[in-house]
């Protein structure tokens, strides 16, 4: 394995969603990663193949066992960090918590729950809607008549994955500087109320207000919204500051001296119907020809299919097929896409030797 993590080691104990992705983007950066899976286990979407079950080997493995028990604890006590999502308490259960492993205090235990470690809801099930909605994330994202869940983007792979990483390489560079391991306690609720900071912030100091479709990013602002083309697909504008706002009127065809003065949220209605009126008179792709490359900060809203072929994200290589590549990009250990396969028992063994 190359690139800029080469040489951790790191055991996954195999879940669902943030913890594979939060795997799958160590694995990209050359870590390498053994997934402990159950033996038979089948894909919870039927698929054959998962996207983020990428870069890594892997071993069925019955934990329950004490044969199954005593070989994952031999590996963890070789590994750099550990990846599990198992309800609290049930990795402690198996003889395999943070307390289980006093030969090897540089482990980092890193914990991907979605309601964390404690707490009144640390013990019921929940998926990344649920979490989302106590945080007030959820509250703001959709129109005016109700939320509307934004994928398993902002839930599970933002506030879930991504913190998971994020707190598992600080808690490695200190273990290199102390010696000393620690549990990295990642819920979801907790990364979606940090994600949440600016909003709340703004709200805070009221110039956030409590309702869909009324602010500045939430498409209430008609300089921050999707407007619909001739060709049914969708323009994205975001021309916030004054000077994208002007280049954007121009390249549309439209006189500023004669739209009502966008500060005032009162006139909102108005700029948005002059808008949608010019942006239906033209498709798609036709904008996206006048408006892509300038200051007029648009782009068209392109299917998940559509997205590997344009010309930006093929010249920076962005996709392999269907395929995202690493991200984001290092100049000297960049990460890279790599094969897994199945190990047995010895052959896992020897890895870890």
């Amino acid at each position: 394995m190359s690139g800029a993590l080469s040489g951790l080691r790191i055991v996954e104990i195999a879940g669902l969603g943030p913890t594979p992705f939060s795997a799958m983007w160590l694995a990209d950066h050359g870590a390498r990663v053994l997934r402990i899976t159950r033996p038979g286990a089948r894909h919870i979407f039927g698929l054959e193949r998962d996207v983020l079950d990428r870069g890594r080997d892997w071993l069925e493995l019955d934990v329950k066992s004490p044969a199954g028990r005593d070989l994952a604890r031999d590996l963890i006590q070789r590994a750099d960090a550990l990846i599990e999502g198992m309800r609290p308490g049930v990795m402690e259960r198996l003889g395999l918590g943070p307390q289980d492993f006093p030969d090897n205090p540089r482990l980092v235990y890193g914990r991907m729950t979605g309601w964390g470690q404690g707490g009144p809801l640390a013990h019921s099930a929940g998926h990344d809607l649920t979490y989302i909605a106590i945080t007030g994330a959820l509250h703001a994202i959709g129109p005016a008549t109700h939320p509307v869940p934004p994928l398993n983007l902002v839930g599970d792979f933002a506030a879930g994955s991504m913190y998971l990483v994020a707190g598992m390489l600080a808690a490695i560079l200190a273990a290199r500087e102390t010696g000393q391991g620690q549990v990295v306690d990642a819920a979801i609720s907790d990364g979606v109320a940090h994600l949440m900071a600016m909003i709340s912030g703004m709200r805070a100091a009221g110039i956030w207000q409590d309702a869909r479709q009324a602010n500045l990013l939430d498409g209430g602002a008609p300089y921050y919204a999707c407007y619909p083309c001739a060709c049914g697909g969708f323009l994205a504008v975001a021309a916030i500051e004054p000077q994208f706002w002007a280049e954007l009127i121009r390249r549309l065809g439209l006189s500023a001296a004669d739209l009502p003065d966008r500060a005032d949220p009162a006139n909102w209605p108005v700029l948005r119907a002059r808008l949608a009126e010019r942006i239906a008179t033209r498709s798609r792709d036709d904008w996206a020809a006048a408006l892509e490359g300038t200051d007029a900060c648009a782009a068209p809203v392109l299917a998940i299919d559509e997205a590997p072929r344009h010309p930006h994200n093929r010249a920076r290589a962005v996709f392999s097929g269907s395929e995202p590549r690493p991200a984001p990009l290092l100049s000297h250990t960049p990460g890279r896409l790599g094969p897994g396969r199945q190990l047995s028992e010895e052959e896992a063994r020897d890895l870890w030797r």
